[in-house]
Protein backbone atom coordinates (compact mmCIF):
# COMPACT_ATOMS: atom_id res chain seq x y z
CA UNK A 1 0.00 0.00 0.00
CA UNK A 2 1.43 3.56 -1.03
CA UNK A 3 -0.39 6.45 -0.15
CA UNK A 4 0.70 9.71 -2.72
CA UNK A 5 0.23 13.63 -2.47
CA UNK A 6 0.95 15.66 -5.38
CA UNK A 7 1.79 19.40 -4.54
CA UNK A 8 3.77 22.48 -6.73
CA UNK A 9 0.41 23.01 -8.95
CA UNK A 10 -0.81 27.04 -9.49
CA UNK A 11 -1.77 29.37 -12.30
CA UNK A 12 1.20 30.24 -14.44
CA UNK A 13 1.24 32.50 -17.32
CA UNK A 14 1.83 30.57 -21.18
CA UNK A 15 5.53 30.03 -21.66
CA UNK A 16 6.42 29.55 -17.61
CA UNK A 17 7.60 26.42 -15.73
CA UNK A 18 6.00 24.54 -12.83
CA UNK A 19 7.75 21.83 -10.95
CA UNK A 20 5.18 19.36 -9.45
CA UNK A 21 6.25 17.06 -6.56
CA UNK A 22 4.24 13.42 -5.71
CA UNK A 23 5.22 12.40 -2.08
CA UNK A 24 5.14 8.77 -1.49
CA UNK A 25 4.74 6.93 1.98
CA UNK A 26 5.39 3.44 2.31
CA UNK A 27 8.71 1.63 2.62
CA UNK A 28 8.61 -0.16 -1.38
CA UNK A 29 8.38 3.33 -3.21
CA UNK A 30 11.88 2.43 -5.08
CA UNK A 31 9.87 -0.56 -6.55
CA UNK A 32 7.06 1.15 -8.13
CA UNK A 33 7.70 2.47 -11.75
CA UNK A 34 6.10 6.39 -11.38
CA UNK A 35 3.45 8.07 -13.70
CA UNK A 36 1.95 11.37 -14.14
CA UNK A 37 -1.45 11.81 -16.03
CA UNK A 38 -3.62 14.67 -16.15
CA UNK A 39 -7.24 15.35 -16.83
CA UNK A 40 -8.96 18.27 -18.49
CA UNK A 41 -12.44 18.81 -18.29
CA UNK A 42 -14.94 17.03 -19.97
CA UNK A 43 -11.53 14.90 -21.23
CA UNK A 44 -10.62 11.67 -20.25
CA UNK A 45 -7.45 11.34 -18.13
CA UNK A 46 -4.14 11.26 -20.00
CA UNK A 47 -1.12 9.87 -20.00
CA UNK A 48 1.84 12.49 -19.68
CA UNK A 49 5.04 10.87 -18.57
CA UNK A 50 6.07 7.72 -16.75
CA UNK A 51 9.52 6.66 -14.48
CA UNK A 52 10.73 3.54 -14.36
CA UNK A 53 11.65 2.76 -10.45
CA UNK A 54 15.25 3.02 -10.98
CA UNK A 55 14.89 6.12 -12.64
CA UNK A 56 16.92 5.00 -16.01
CA UNK A 57 13.77 4.58 -17.97
CA UNK A 58 11.52 7.08 -18.74
CA UNK A 59 8.52 7.67 -21.29
CA UNK A 60 6.49 10.72 -22.38
CA UNK A 61 3.57 12.02 -23.91
CA UNK A 62 3.76 13.87 -27.36
CA UNK A 63 2.92 16.40 -25.79
CA UNK A 64 5.25 16.29 -22.99
CA UNK A 65 8.38 15.84 -24.89
CA UNK A 66 11.15 18.54 -25.08
CA UNK A 67 8.77 20.14 -22.24
CA UNK A 68 8.65 18.01 -19.52
CA UNK A 69 10.93 16.12 -17.61
CA UNK A 70 10.31 13.65 -15.36
CA UNK A 71 12.44 12.56 -12.24
CA UNK A 72 12.53 10.70 -8.71
CA UNK A 73 14.73 10.59 -5.65
CA UNK A 74 13.98 7.16 -3.90
CA UNK A 75 15.99 8.74 -0.72
CA UNK A 76 13.15 10.96 -0.56
CA UNK A 77 10.37 8.58 -1.58
CA UNK A 78 8.89 11.54 -4.47
CA UNK A 79 8.56 11.21 -8.32
CA UNK A 80 8.65 15.22 -9.85
CA UNK A 81 7.47 16.40 -13.17
CA UNK A 82 9.36 19.80 -14.44
CA UNK A 83 7.08 21.50 -16.68
CA UNK A 84 8.57 24.56 -19.17
CA UNK A 85 7.12 26.30 -22.24
CA UNK A 86 3.58 25.63 -20.58
CA UNK A 87 0.58 26.03 -22.38
CA UNK A 88 -3.09 27.01 -22.04
CA UNK A 89 -3.86 23.26 -23.19
CA UNK A 90 -1.50 22.11 -20.42
CA UNK A 91 -4.01 23.40 -18.04
CA UNK A 92 -5.29 20.03 -16.04
CA UNK A 93 -5.95 18.49 -13.24
CA UNK A 94 -2.54 16.37 -12.33
CA UNK A 95 -2.23 13.22 -10.71
CA UNK A 96 0.74 10.79 -9.93
CA UNK A 97 0.25 7.18 -9.74
CA UNK A 98 2.03 3.90 -8.91
CA UNK A 99 2.63 0.96 -10.71
CA UNK A 100 3.43 -2.37 -8.42
CA UNK A 101 4.62 -4.10 -12.60
CA UNK A 102 8.22 -2.51 -12.56
CA UNK A 103 8.72 -4.30 -15.28
CA UNK A 104 7.34 -2.51 -18.21
CA UNK A 105 6.46 1.32 -18.07
CA UNK A 106 3.21 1.88 -18.70
CA UNK A 107 0.81 4.75 -20.08
CA UNK A 108 -2.40 3.33 -19.43
CA UNK A 109 -4.39 4.48 -16.33
CA UNK A 110 -5.43 0.97 -15.52
CA UNK A 111 -2.53 -0.41 -15.51
CA UNK A 112 -1.63 1.92 -12.51
CA UNK A 113 -2.53 0.77 -8.74
CA UNK A 114 -2.39 3.73 -6.61
CA UNK A 115 -3.14 7.04 -7.41
CA UNK A 116 -2.67 10.84 -5.77
CA UNK A 117 -5.79 13.01 -5.44
CA UNK A 118 -4.51 15.75 -8.33
CA UNK A 119 -2.87 19.01 -8.02
CA UNK A 120 -4.45 21.36 -10.26
CA UNK A 121 -2.27 23.32 -12.90
CA UNK A 122 -3.80 26.84 -14.81
CA UNK A 123 -1.83 28.03 -17.73
CA UNK A 124 -3.32 31.84 -18.69
CA UNK A 125 -2.82 33.04 -22.50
Amino acid sequence: QVQLVESGGGLVQAGGSLRLSCAASGRTFSSYNMGWFRQAPGKEREFVSAISWSGAGTAYASSARGRFTVSRDNAKSSVYLEMNSLKPEDTAVYYCAASINSGTIYTTPTKYNYWGQGTQVTVSS
